[in-house]
Order: structure tokens, then sequence, then C-alpha cells
């Protein structure tokens, strides 16, 4: 993953962030709270990837 792919998810994922905290429906905001959940998770699967890679 190139610098600006790993970028873009991030901001994307603080978008995400931003409408869980400003959503007043609460199945939006559970909906919404599982999306970030997800990113996170794949954010931290990302990072766990490089820094076995970075290892070898």
């Amino acid at each position: 993953m190139t610098d600006s792919e790993r970028k873009e998810r991030v901001d994307r994922l603080e978008r995400y962030r931003v409408l869980e905290d400003e959503t007043t429906d609460p199945l939006a905001a559970g909906l919404l709270h599982d999306i970030v959940e997800e990113l996170e998770a794949e954010l931290e699967a990302i990072a766990a990837t490089a820094a076995l890679m970075l290892g070898r």
C-alpha cells in the first residue's frame, strides 16, 4: 500500500468518525459505528502486515 492510499483510508475513517458523532439517528449512528470499527481494524491489519514485512 502506498502512502497516498493509506492517507486516503485514514481520511475516509476520519470522515466516518465525524458523521458518527454528528448523527442523531440511532440506527445511522450504529451503522456508522460499525463502519468506523471495520476501517480501524483494516488500518491496524495493514500496519501489522507492514511491520512484519519490515522485520524480515
